[in-house]
């Protein structure tokens, strides 16, 4: 039996019998019993096509990638994250790399087996979780990596045996996520995932085998479904894409369909202003930062702009006592940095410590106006709150955003690429 024990009463989330954020001495009561929690998805990544992630100034190796996460816990432990989500078939480098060619799968064809050192970095990471005080989110299933399955049959065997595996370890700091947003048109292949009734059944058959282990299923942001709801012990929701008041609508609803079962958002984007929400209807918040903590290779530390803005509202939310980051270092042009490029391509845009005060950007390539948004997270070339469009640079060309703040002040951030 591991240190971190979770269970749950009601809509409250507890460790070792204790109210989640109960030891905080000035905790926000909205927030007992809630989990902190970040995707942390690519923490047992492999692939076949291992070359293409020799990126971002690095060289990608799994163990490597599997040792930097564990050695960046202790610090997003501190600043009150209580739980990261892990995925066997990873999740996607939306930005830079094609879903097929991604080749991040531990499942043989019909499922009957998992390739080992998949299981050994997963282990690596529930048992470091475990010493911390963390609770690992197991996601099963990734649309872009299901081709790789031979049907429903394989689909029943991996829920098998996976759920028979995790329970077996005696660990109890762990929940069970069948597949990321099984309702995605890249499980239509898939009917026993992608149908809600399919995904009910699925459900139970973990039940069956998981000693306890509390099982669920995300739907894409925005979506929920009532049967499988009903069927979870954790309603899992995805708030990607969505609006401060489209996610109250959201949350509101699942707690409508589960009102006796916790919810808990495990990805949003890196809008650190939909936290709010999230405090006001006492819902666990998911960070999902794409380029920084989805990306392989992966940094997983507290980096500079959006991870440490998050991590700075996460504590003051829950109540932890923080150092104030001075007022002329609350904003950051993120997304230019030397060694953050694809072969050129970046993906420019204003990270700060209070996006609520932020009205628009403009930005400007060597002094033209290129690109003006009006929305968090404020990219360039925005789709929706966790995605954008990038844009090719080359050594020399200069950047900058004009920051237009809702008290009327203007500021202004410039950046020379080099591309090393």
């Amino acid at each position: 039996m591991g240190k971190t024990i979770l269970s749950i009463q009601g809509q409250k989330f507890f460790i070792n019998e204790a109210l989640v954020y109960s030891d905080i001495s000035d905790v926000n009561e909205k927030m007992l019993g809630t989990l902190m929690n970040a995707r942390f998805i690519q923490g047992v990544f492999d692939s076949e096509n291992r070359h293409l992630f020799n990126r971002y100034g690095k060289a990608f190796d799994a163990n490597t990638n599997t040792d930097e996460l564990i050695a960046a816990l202790p610090a997003w432990y501190e600043k009150g994250l209580r739980a990261i989500t892990v995925g066997l078939q990873g999740g996607g480098n939306c930005f830079t790399i094609a879903g097929g060619d991604l080749k991040n799968n531990p499942y043989s064809a019909d499922g009957s087996s998992t390739d080992q050192a998949y299981l050994d970095r997963l282990m690596r990471i529930i048992e470091a979780c475990d010493e911390l005080g963390i609770i690992v989110i197991v996601s099963y299933f990734y649309a872009a990596n299901i081709t790789e399955l031979n049907g429903a049959q394989a689909v029943i065997n991996i829920v098998t045996n996976m759920t028979k595996f995790l329970a077996a370890t005696g660990y109890k700091n762990i929940i069970i996520e069948i597949a990321n947003e099984f309702n995605i048109n890249g499980f239509v292949k898939m009917p026993i995932i992608h149908e809600s009734q399919g995904m009910v059944a699925l459900l139970h058959l973990a039940k069956l085998y998981s000693d306890g282990i509390p099982v669920g299923c995300s739907g894409g942001g925005g979506f929920t479904n009532e049967e499988v709801c009903k069927a979870s012990d954790v309603v899992i929701i995805h708030g990607n894409g969505e609006s401060r008041s489209r996610l109250y609508n959201h949350i509101k609803l699942a707690k409508r369909y589960a009102p006796d079962k916790p919810i808990l958002i495990n990805e949003d984007s890196q809008a650190i202003g939909q936290l709010t929400v999230c405090e006001e209807e006492s819902v666990s918040w998911g960070y999902y930062n794409n380029m920084t903590k989805q990306e392989v290779p992966t940094y997983w530390e507290i980096t500079k702009g959006e991870d440490q803005f998050f991590a700075f509202r996460m504590a003051q939310m829950l109540g932890i006592a923080q150092s104030k980051i001075p007022e002329d270092e609350q904003i950051y042009f993120q997304g230019l940095e030397d060694h953050i490029h694809n072969n050129g391509m970046r993906f420019p845009r204003i990270a700060s410590l209070y996006p609520e005060k932020i009205d628009y950007v403009k930005f400007y390539e060597n002094g033209v106006l290129v690109y003006i948004c009006y929305d968090e997270s404020f990219t360039m070339n925005f789709k929706c709150n966790w995605q954008q469009g990038g844009v090719m640079t080359k050594t020399g060309d200069v950047w900058a955003a004009e920051v237009y703040l809702t008290n009327g002040d203007i500021k202004t951030f410039t950046h020379t690429v080099n591309n090393i």
